[in-house]
C-alpha cells in the first residue's frame, strides 16, 4: 500500500481495546511509525530519565500524565524524518485539549488526520488486560487467559521474562477504565462532529479487526 499524500492516523478506544497490535499491524503494510506514547513513557520511566521521574506518579496509579508532558514527548517524536510520509498515533491525544494541540501542529504540514475507534464493552476489557503478561524486553503481549502457561513465563518472541504491569491490576484498570469514559468519550464527540471518526467493533479476532481498519484507510491510499 502506498500512502497518496501525509497521513495521521490517530488510534482511539479504551485501555485493553488492541489499539497497539493494530498499530503495528498498519505500520508494517503503510510502513508508517507506530508511535505509542506508552510505551515511550514507559521507557523513560524505565530508564529513569528526568521525563520518567516527573510522570512516575501518575503512570503508577492509573491518572493520565499532564497534557504539557505528553505535548512535549509528541512534537519532538514528530519531527523524526520516519514521519515525513505520515504517522501512527497510538495513545495521544486522550482528550480535545491534545486534539487541539495536535491539530495546530501538523496544520502547518496540510497533514489528513483520520481517527480509527476500536469499540469493546469494559467487561471484556477488564478480563483481557487483567489477563495481560507484557514481555520486559520486546514489549509484546499474551493473554493467560487463552493461553495459562504465560503467566510468569517467558516470551515467545525473545524468551525473556514476562510481568504483569502495574497498570493492568485490577483496582488500576478501573481508574483507567474511569478515566476514559471522563476524558477520551468527549474526544469521540468532538471528532465525529468533525466527520473523521471511524469506528470498528473491536470484540472479534485481530485480523477481522485489522481487516476493517484496511477497508477503512483503503479510500485514503492509493
Amino acid at each position: 500500500m502506498n500512502p497518496s499524500g501525509r497521513l495521521a492516523i490517530i488510534m482511539l478506544g479504551p485501555p485493553g481495546a488492541g489499539k497497539g497490535t493494530q498499530a503495528r499491524m498498519i505500520s508494517e503494510a503503510l510502513k508508517y511509525p507506530h508511535i505509542s506514547t506508552g510505551d515511550m513513557l514507559r521507557e523513560a520511566l524505565k530508564r529513569e530519565t528526568d521525563l520518567g521521574k516527573r510522570v512516575k506518579l501518575f503512570m503508577e496509579s492509573g491518572t493520565l500524565v499532564p497534557d504539557d508532558l505528553v505535548n512535549e514527548l509528541i512534537t519532538e517524536r514528530l519531527g523524526f524524518e520516519d514521519c515525513r510520509r505520515g504517522f501512527i498515533l497510538d495513545g495521544y491525544p486522550r482528550a480535545i485539549a491534545q486534539a487541539e494541540f495536535l491539530h495546530a501542529l501538523v496544520a502547518r504540514d496540510n497533514t489528513f488526520v483520520l481517527i480509527i475507534g476500536i469499540e469493546v464493552d469494559d467487561k471484556v476489557l477488564i478480563e483481557r488486560l487483567s489477563s495481560r503478561w507484557t514481555c520486559t524486553k520486546c514489549s509484546k503481549m499474551f493473554n493467560a487467559h487463552l493461553d495459562s502457561g504465560k503467566a510468569g513465563g517467558l516470551c515467545d518472541e525473545c524468551g525473556n521474562a514476562l510481568v504483569q504491569r502495574k497498570d493492568d491490576e485490577t483496582g488500576v484498570i478501573a481508574e483507567r477504565l474511569k478515566v476514559y469514559h471522563r476524558t477520551t468519550k468527549p474526544l469521540i464527540q468532538y471528532y465525529k462532529e468533525q466527520g473523521a471518526y471511524k469506528s470498528v467493533d473491536g470484540d472479534r479476532p485481530a485480523d477481522e479487526v485489522f481487516n476493517a481498519i484496511a477497508g477503512i484507510l483503503k479510500g485514503r491510499i492509493q
